[in-house]
């Protein structure tokens, strides 16, 4: 046995070598007043408030954007901070229509100001806002207030490069403990505002909400929300004992590269794939989305797992498939050790490009005319089937020929070059196809309706 003398200097060598590295655990958003500003970008005057409103004088790109906090043991990090920012949406949902979104970041990020997640969320509730302007342009509807809370947590527990990598199963554990505990209640709050929106103005109401969740952020979401979107599926909107369109969380909850295991996924899978048909207002309600480049959980996750699960048991499954009306086998085995989007049971979609145009070769056009492609998409999404192809601009989104048409859970494997690691969500096709399938499922089934009969349609499913 070493010297315990010798023992203490290993133990204080590692501290030193260690702990400098160690990402801080440190509330970012200390200051709870609004900061107005007129720049996307503001800096430094914002950066430590938990409320802003950008671009203050630009009416067609205006939003409202919230800081919300959490530790590492998903305690909140001030109740007076989840306050401050639900009591705002409180009191512009009582004068206005909001289209809220909710973003969950993932690994390796944080509610540092200036954190590249950050930087894209606010550009992404910009876009959302001049689309709201143009869509309100022609529908005549007032246009929606969007209002993005950013969640955030201590996504790094190292800083170092060759150490970072190493925090992926702990980080994963995290991100599932903060779900499971201050999350729950921050994510039903905002959901209470839209449903009280909902009892006092009934039908006529457009206030909406989406949760959107990355990489562990995704995990993190979905431990939150999985019993209630399970629930969303059995207890259907419409009359007790009927089957009707299909409930969720919100209107919208999107999982980009989520870093859990497919057999968690198991039961809304199940469920869907029991069901042939969905009604023709049935809007989608989850959507996963797993680049076939996000190696992390291709690889890393699998190996992972292995050791993890060695000493579980497991079986093969038989599922019945109501539109290939046959039974498939389903290997619990491999769902238990691989991540929800490499599983190909589970895929409902491929998304990829169409050309050859690169992604520094995107046009910024593609975001003109949000209503058109609204319009377009709606149509798509109405006339769904199995094996439909529903384009985007340059991309397409192709369902399996083993799903159902308008299946509400849509899990899509992303082409390479889309989303090209699994930190990368700053392609701007790929954020185009979020913004309309955000604007799609946050519409009244009586605004669908209008939206099609408005013209007509440039462009149907194939």
């Amino acid at each position: 046995m070493a010297n315990p003398l010798v023992r203490s200097l290993i133990t204080i060598l590692i501290g030193v070598t260690v702990l400098p590295a160690c990402a801080p655990l440190v509330q970012y958003r200390t200051n709870y007043e609004l900061c107005v500003s007129d720049r996307l970008r503001p800096a430094q005057e914002c950066e430590t408030h938990a409320l802003q409103q950008l671009p203050a004088h630009e009416a067609d790109a205006n939003f409202l954007l919230g800081f919300i906090e959490f530790d590492d043991q998903g305690q909140l990090w001030d109740r007076r901070q989840m306050w401050a920012v639900l009591d705002r949406l409180s009191t512009e949902s009582a004068g206005k229509e909001l289209l809220m979104v909710v973003f969950v970041h993932g690994w390796k990020h944080s509610a540092k100001p200036y954190d590249p997640n950050i930087e894209t969320f606010r550009s992404v509730l910009a876009e959302l806002s001049r689309a709201e302007k143009q869509i309100s342009d022609v529908t005549r509807e007032p246009q929606r207030l969007v209002a993005g809370v950013y969640l955030g947590w201590r996504g790094a527990s190292v800083t170092l490069p060759w150490v970072e990598n190493a925090s992926f199963w702990e980080r994963k554990n995290t991100a599932q403990k903060v779900g499971k505990v201050g999350v729950v209640e921050v994510l039903d709050r905002i959901e209470q505002i839209r449903r009280t929106k909902d009892s006092i103005e009934g039908t006529a109401s457009r206030t909406r909400l989406v949760v959107v969740g990355h990489s562990f952020g995704g995990a993190l979401v979905h431990s939150a929300l999985a019993a209630a979107l399970e629930s969303g599926f059995i207890h259907s909107t419409g009359p007790d004992g009927t089957i009707s369109d299909v409930a969720g969380f919100g209107n919208l909850v999107v999982l980009i590269n989520p870093a859990f295991e497919a057999l968690m996924f198991a039961p809304l899978s199940d469920m869907s794939t029991e069901r042939s048909t969905y009604f023709g207002a049935q809007l989608p309600v989850l959507a996963v989305l797993t680049s076939e480049a996000d190696y992390a959980t291709r690889y890393a996750f699998p190996a992972g797992r292995l050791f993890s699960t060695f000493f579980e048991k497991e079986r093969s499954i038989s599922r019945y498939n109501a539109v290939t009306q046959s039974d498939e086998i389903v290997d619990e085995e491999e769902a238990n050790r691989s991540a929800v989007g490499h599983f190909e049971p589970y895929r409902t979609h491929r998304l990829y490009p169409t050309g050859a145009t690169a992604r520094e070769e995107v046009d910024a056009a593609e975001n003109e005319d949000s209503f058109t492609r609204l319009q377009r998409f709606s149509h798509s999404w109405v006339n769904d089937k199995p094996g439909s192809k529903i384009p985007f601009d340059s991309l397409m989104l192709e369902r399996t020929d083993n799903s159902a048409g308008r299946n509400p859970y849509l899990v899509t494997y992303v082409d390479k070059e889309l989303i090209r690691d699994h930190n990368d969500i700053a392609d701007r096709r790929v954020i185009n196809f979020l913004k309309q399938l955000i604007l799609l499922s946050s519409q009244r089934p009586q605004d669908v309706q209008k939206i099609l009969r408005m013209g007509q349609v440039p462009g149907q499913a194939e």
